[in-house]
């Protein structure tokens, strides 16, 4: 990399590595699928309130909806990524690649 290329900037919303851990399990998911919050949680191994917090700053970007319903009488949350949120996550691990691929300075 030449000094006058700049490095790829990194989205701040995904590049926590609480959120970053979400958006690539959700990534995995079809485009509109979704995951219940609970089997979320136990995948990430997260409390219900960390991920809870790490959920509303994405939600807040579009990179994640969230569809509270009922399952009987029981309450269900899920989760998905969306389609916003999928390019995000394409754009970062781009960002991540070429830093990745220029570390140790020119060759």
């Amino acid at each position: 990399m030449t000094t006058d290329q700049a490095l790829p900037e990194l989205d701040p919303v995904i590049h926590a590595q609480a959120r970053l851990r979400v958006v690539a399990a959700l990534n995995v998911l079809g485009e509109g699928d979704e995951m219940a919050f609970n089997s979320l949680k136990d995948l990430l191994g997260m409390t219900a309130g960390n991920l809870s917090v790490h959920l509303t700053k994405l939600e807040e970007a579009g990179y994640v909806a969230i569809n509270k319903t009922h399952r009987g009488r029981t309450p269900v949350t899920f989760v998905a990524l969306t389609r916003r949120g999928r390019l995000a996550f394409e754009d970062y691990t781009k960002a991540i690649r070429t830093l990745l691929d220029n570390a140790g300075g020119a060759r």
